[in-house]
C-alpha cells in the first residue's frame, strides 16, 4: 500500500493569502479613489471655461456683465451644474458692469467633496484659483 498524500491548502496558507490581498487592497483603494477625483476635476475646469466663454459672449453683445445669470432658462448664460454633475456653478458675487467671478463647488453627495482642490474659481481676467482645499491653483489647474 502506498501512503496517502493529501492535496489542498491548509487554513494557515489560506489566511496568509487573504491577509496579503487585504493589504494590497488597503493600499490600492485610496490611490484609485484619488485618481478618480483627479480625473473628475476636468469636469469643473471645462464647465468654468465654458461659462467664462459664455460670459464673454454676453459682454460682447451687451457691453456689461450686469444681469447675467446661471441656470436652466433660455436667457441664462450657462447652466448651474457641470456636464457630469460633479460640480455646482455659481457666481461668487453678483456680476458688476465690468467684472465677474464664477466658482465650481463640489456637489454634496459626490466623492468630489473630499477632493484636495476644493472649489475652483475663474474671473473675467482669466485668473484661475481654488479655495477650501489643500492644493494650490497651480496644482489643480
Amino acid at each position: 500500500m502506498r501512503p496517502s498524500t493529501q492535496r489542498g491548502f491548509t487554513l494557515i496558507e489560506v489566511m496568509i493569502v487573504i491577509a496579503i490581498i487585504a493589504l494590497l487592497a488597503s493600499i490600492a483603494l485610496p490611490s484609485y479613489q484619488e485618481s478618480i477625483r483627479k480625473s473628475r476635476r476636468a469636469d469643473a475646469k471645462s464647465a468654468l471655461l465654458a461659462a467664462s466663454q459664455a460670459m464673454e459672449k454676453y459682454y460682447t453683445e451687451r457691453q456689461t456683465y450686469l444681469s447675467a445669470t446661471l441656470g436652466a432658462n433660455a436667457t441664462d448664460v450657462y447652466r448651474t451644474t457641470s456636464p457630469d454633475n460633479y460640480y455646482t456653478l455659481s457666481f461668487t458675487a453678483t456680476p458688476s458692469a465690468s467684472a465677474y467671478s464664477i466658482q465650481a463647488a463640489p456637489r454634496t453627495g459626490t466623492s468630489q467633496t473630499a477632493d484636495k482642490c476644493g472649489t475652483f474659481t475663474i474671473s473675467q481676467t482669466g485668473a484661475k484659483g481654488v479655495t477650501g482645499g489643500s492644493l494650490t491653483a497651480a496644482d489643480c489647474w
